[in-house]
């Protein structure tokens, strides 16, 4: 199947039936000011590397980040479960096909909540595993009891899932990360995006890229972790 820009790519799972959706960006997806102000944190993140970073994203979708930094000459490698195209090699975050140490840099955004818990710890040890010593580890992740969702299991004993259980099997409250990230790695910073207070959620919802400018103002401002939908952690290998 060609995609006019990376080449023949396959596709499993939700990228068989929603396509790029990552490369084609609808304004109307309700996640579009969230995504969009992760991927510009991950870029600045990317930009302050050192030129000869070997940098891994793990669970990459279509590679839209390695196609970009390996046209700028960064060492970059892409793996998915669900995707192989030029730029990204199909593999399993459980077992990375590569030897010890191999890796300055991975990247995991948006990947760990869709494990079970038992292959989250597993991911964890493979990740530290591939890293030099003293390797960044970059990850985002989803916060089970973002704002909104606390107010949801107050007035009616409901956590609000970050998605169907089918696609988020994984999903924990943001201390429950921070337990797993520190067992196997130093700490170094952790930031939320996007903290989901009623009136904003609903206006969001009703027209996703129009709040980007609003999100921007929450997120320098009043993100804290544990009321934000997503949570990033800077960690390093210890």
């Amino acid at each position: 199947m060609d995609d006019g820009i990376s080449g023949m790519s396959e596709r499993h799972g939700e990228y068989a039936s929603r396509g790029d959706y990552h490369r084609n960006l609808d304004p109307k997806w309700s996640y579009y000011p969230l995504y969009i102000e992760k991927m510009r944190l991950v870029r600045r993140f990317l930009d302050a590397l050192p030129p000869d970073a070997r940098v891994l994203d793990v669970g990459c979708g279509e590679g839209l980040l390695v196609e970009e930094y390996r046209q700028r000459g960064t060492n970059i490698t892409g793996v998915d479960l669900h995707y192989e195209s030029d730029a990204v090699r199909r593999a399993d975050i459980t077992q990375l096909p590569f030897a010890a140490g191999s890796f300055d840099v991975v990247l995991a955004l948006d990947v760990i909540e869709h494990l079970n818990f038992a292959d989250q710890e597993l991911a964890a040890r493979e990740i530290e595993r591939i890293l030099v010593p003293q390797g960044q580890f970059l990850v985002t992740v989803p916060n089970l009891a973002h704002f909104s969702s606390r107010l949801s299991f107050l007035f009616t004993g409901r956590l609000l899932r970050t998605s169907q259980i089918e696609r988020h099997p994984g999903d924990r409250p943001f201390a429950e990360y921070r337990k797993l990230f520190s067992q196997h790695f130093a700490l170094e910073r952790i930031r939320g995006l996007f903290p989901t207070f009623p009136i904003s959620s609903l206006l969001t919802l009703a027209n996703p890229a129009g709040m980007l400018w609003w999100h921007r103002i929450l997120n320098a401002t009043v993100a804290w972790p544990s009321w934000c939908f997503l949570t990033v952690f800077w960690c390093r290998k210890k």
